[in-house]
């Protein structure tokens, strides 16, 4: 439930509400505005009714927040949330261009590429050390060695590091090193491992499942952000349909209903989403035109030579031709890289 206080309501005022929230064993929350306080409770909505708030005199309006997820929703927060990572902001009027190899292979290897991608506008590098494969055999990273490659190339280059999360053992670990946690699609609700990324306070990219729905990618957010850590970034990395034409198909419909349904920043993987370097580039416009606040796009120097997903990467004359080609997009959306 949304409480709004009445404009001439004092801290005290919502001090004894938000005691009242918590005596009765609710969730209470503090969101100062501008002109005036809201509360919010969260728990059994039936006890919050019990307590006839609305007929406090410094109380204007209680209203219930109608779907399943509260704190990311936009009944909850109207204004939209940016996430600052480093000197990089995800949301409002600044646009994200994050690439990376889809795996650390080598120090060479990925300065290389960091450097090529910093040179053609990129404000944020992907870096992972670790893989979550579907299959045993494939490349699975270069796991603790590549960590310290990850905090080289961002000290040189100045670029945010993005770098994924597989499992609960490695949160610390990698904390350590990376600027914002990413749990990859193979661990949407892995709800422990979520809990785990909330508490190092690092902003977390949350990519959508294969198979999730979005109300489920907003519920896995939902566990984020209760755990007490407000910076999630979405990420929509394609979902698996019966179409075989592409890996995945890339959901465009999801950026539109989170941007009105949510107030967290997105961002779109047309790499992973689409599994082909060829539709990378249309796919990234398309993704500026529904209202994305960025993209991440997987680049390599030589992805005939890579060990993961060299399929989808682009090499330096196609992310030179998508950094060149995106600039008007991202203009007529009214954003700036």
């Amino acid at each position: 439930m949304i409480i709004v206080l009445k404009s001439q309501a004092t801290q005290e005022d919502a001090q004894y509400i938000l005691n009242k929230i918590e005596q009765a064993g609710l969730k209470p929350l503090y969101m100062p505005g501008v002109e005036r306080i809201v509360l919010g409770a969260l728990g059994d909505e039936r006890i919050l009714q019990s307590l006839h708030l609305e007929s406090h005199p410094c109380v204007e309006e209680v209203k219930p927040i109608l779907s399943k997820y509260k704190l990311v929703s936009r009944e909850f927060q109207a204004h939209d949330t940016r996430v600052r990572i480093g000197n990089l902001t995800i949301g409002g009027d600044k646009f994200a261009l994050i690439a990376g190899p889809a795996a650390i292979e080598s120090s060479t290897q990925f300065m290389d590429v960091a450097q090529m991608i910093k040179n053609n506008n990129a404000n944020g590098l992907r870096a992972d050390a670790y893989k979550a494969q579907t299959s045993p055999y494939d490349f699975q990273g270069l796991g603790p060695r590549g960590l310290p490659m990850i905090a080289q190339a961002a000290k040189a280059l100045l670029l945010p590091t993005f770098t994924e999360v597989v499992e609960i053992s490695q949160v610390d670990l990698i904390a350590q090193y990376a600027d914002c946690l990413q749990i990859g699609a193979h661990n949407m609700q892995n709800y422990g491992l979520l809990k785990a990324v909330a508490e190092t306070q690092k902003p977390i990219l949350l990519k959508r499942g294969l198979s999730a729905t979005i109300e489920e990618w907003l519920l896995a957010a939902e566990y984020i952000y209760d755990a007490g850590n407000t910076n999630i970034i979405l990420c929509e990395s394609g979902i698996r349909t019966f179409e075989k034409a592409t890996v995945n198909t890339l959901d465009l419909n999801a950026i539109a209903y989170i941007k009105q349904h949510s107030h967290l920043p997105i961002l779109v993987d047309p790499s992973r989403g689409t599994g082909m370097r060829d539709l990378v580039i249309p796919l990234s416009k398309a993704a500026i035109a529904v209202g994305a606040d960025g993209i991440i796009v997987e680049a390599h120097l030589h992805p005939s030579e890579a060990l993961s997903d060299g399929h989808q990467a682009l090499d330096a004359h196609m992310f030179k031709q998508l950094t060149r080609e995106l600039i008007p997009f991202i203009s007529a959306a009214g954003k700036t890289l």
